[in-house]
């Protein structure tokens, strides 16, 4: 069997933590940031950690 490719894409957006879990940016933080109040943007600054059903898929596109 061939070895297992690396999803590129997923692989720039997130990262692998320790525990196995899988750390990302926010999405709605590069544009149209007018209507959006500074405490949204200032949360939106920080990682968050994926949800348990978008972890199981992104366990198959980052081996």
């Amino acid at each position: 069997m061939p070895k297992m490719k690396t999803h590129k894409g997923a692989a720039r957006r997130f990262r692998k933590t320790a525990k196995g879990k899988f750390k990302m940016n926010r999405p709605y933080a590069q544009h149209i940031k007018t209507k959006k109040s500074p405490k949204r943007l200032r949360k939106l600054r920080k990682s968050s950690i994926a949800s348990k059903a978008d972890a199981r898929k992104l366990g198959k596109l980052l081996p």
